[in-house]
């Protein structure tokens, strides 16, 4: 007689979805020489998307130029695609800009458990506002919100103002869609790691 006990059930779960994590992953990864683009049109991609996020965080939020310009290192992943059916993924690559100059480049990857179908991409823009943030991210091998450190997604009202509180703590996060900034999302368990390009 098979054992159906909860435990074993979360435990084959678990094992499922970083199964299915992994085939997805593998898949963004692996694509033919003839498929792939060159680092530099990668790069020159990822800056044009970066600066196009960016200017649509200002259009929605003036106040948030105010506190890019104050940060001392700004992560954006202009197009994170997220994609599920039952189990979840998203990944995503961007650039990280110290004083206005970009300072390398980053990939994101996370896995989640859900009932809902379909894909969609969003954006992400960290910004680090303390030089101690700034280096404890940069000196990291992997880095995961939540586990190395809280991101705190910024609350954005209706008159474009960012929640004071928010604005204050050391990680701030912006979450975009085409509709414009995303209430409500959490960031956490959202891994990311420096690649080469």
């Amino acid at each position: 007689m098979l054992n159906t006990s909860p435990t074993l059930r979360r435990a084959a779960m678990a094992a499922m979805t970083v199964a299915m994590a992994g085939l997805v992953f593998s898949g963004c990864t692996m694509t033919s020489p003839k498929a792939s683009a060159s680092a530099t049109e990668q790069r020159q991609e990822i800056d044009s998307g970066a600066d196009a996020t960016l200017t649509k965080l200002y259009e929605t939020s003036p106040q948030a130029k105010a506190l890019v310009e104050r940060a001392k290192g700004v992560l954006v992943f202009p197009s994170v695609l997220s994609a599920s059916f039952v189990v979840g993924a998203q990944h995503g690559k961007g650039v990280l800009r110290v004083g206005g100059t970009n300072a390398g480049y980053y990939s994101t990857t996370a896995g989640s458990i859900g009932f809902q179908a379909g894909a969609q991409s969003k954006a992400v823009v960290l910004l680090f506002m303390t030089d101690q943030a700034l280096e404890k991210f940069r000196n990291s091998e992997g880095w995961t919100v939540g586990a190395d450190a809280s991101v705190a997604v910024a609350d954005v009202g209706a008159n474009g103002r960012i929640d004071t509180n928010t604005a204050q703590q050391p990680i701030v996060g912006f979450v975009m869609n085409n509709g414009g900034l995303m209430a409500g999302v959490s960031l956490e368990g959202a891994k990311i790691a420096k690649v080469d390009l």
